[in-house]
């Protein structure tokens, strides 16, 4: 028996479809993986990389998991990232969330989902974290936007705290970090002015692009 095949339908086209615009294309992606970015985003469907950067197959390292989370004691995303910055020699890794997000709006409302309420403890931490910024915040709508852009922010630290960032500018390779978000609503992606180089301390960036959300939102 044979399953979802509208799926490998959409697959033959979209190959045919690929080869009919560029012959060669296919040959350049197997001959070699050089992107220039990596990208830690949502698992959240409507948030594809590639797309809504307008980058090709190729071009973007991707790892996605709830709510783009980086902890030190996940592997899985550790060793993307050592992968992407040792092996790719990516110039530029983008933590990236977005509004809208069903991890942000769990946290928010205390609602278990079950398995995942303990990877959502991550999130949970940085709610408490700024629980006053939160709490100033007028509605619901509100703080799950600025939950969202706060967790980007927390998570850029994260990255920057890694030994693997940490080591690639101690040997002077050339690595930036940013926190971005993206909107659901219009499809813009916005930054959150929390890049990172490596010449200032993760503390201090991460404390520019807080007062910098205070200030859109409105927060003395």
């Amino acid at each position: 028996m044979s399953f979802l095949a509208e799926l490998f339908d959409n697959n033959r086209r979209w190959a045919a479809d690929a080869v009919s615009a560029d012959p060669e294309f296919f040959a350049r992606l197997e001959a070699i993986q050089a992107p220039r970015y990596l990208w830690i985003g949502c698992s959240d469907s409507r948030v594809p990389a590639n797309q809504i950067t307008g980058l090709k197959p190729g071009e973007v390292f991707v790892h996605r998991n709830v709510g783009n989370v980086v902890v030190h004691t996940d592997l899985n995303c550790l060793s993307v990232l050592q992968y992407a910055v040792d092996v790719l020699r990516v110039g530029h890794v983008i933590v990236c969330g977005h509004y809208g997000c069903g991890g942000i709006r769990a946290v928010l409302e205390g609602r278990s989902l079950g398995l995942i309420d303990n990877w959502l403890r991550h999130i949970h931490d940085v709610a408490e974290r700024h629980a006053g910024i939160l709490a100033a915040l007028p509605d619901d709508e509100a703080r799950q936007r600025c939950l969202s852009e706060l967790n980007v922010i927390e998570q850029a630290r994260n990255v920057a705290r890694t030994t693997l960032a940490g080591d690639a500018w101690r040997r002077s390779q050339p690595l930036a970090l940013h926190g971005w978000i993206y909107d659901l609503a219009d499809g813009k992606l916005r930054d959150l002015e929390v890049s990172m180089t490596g010449h200032a301390a993760p503390d201090d960036v991460a404390a520019v692009a807080l007062e910098s959300l205070r200030v859109r939102y409105g927060i003395g």
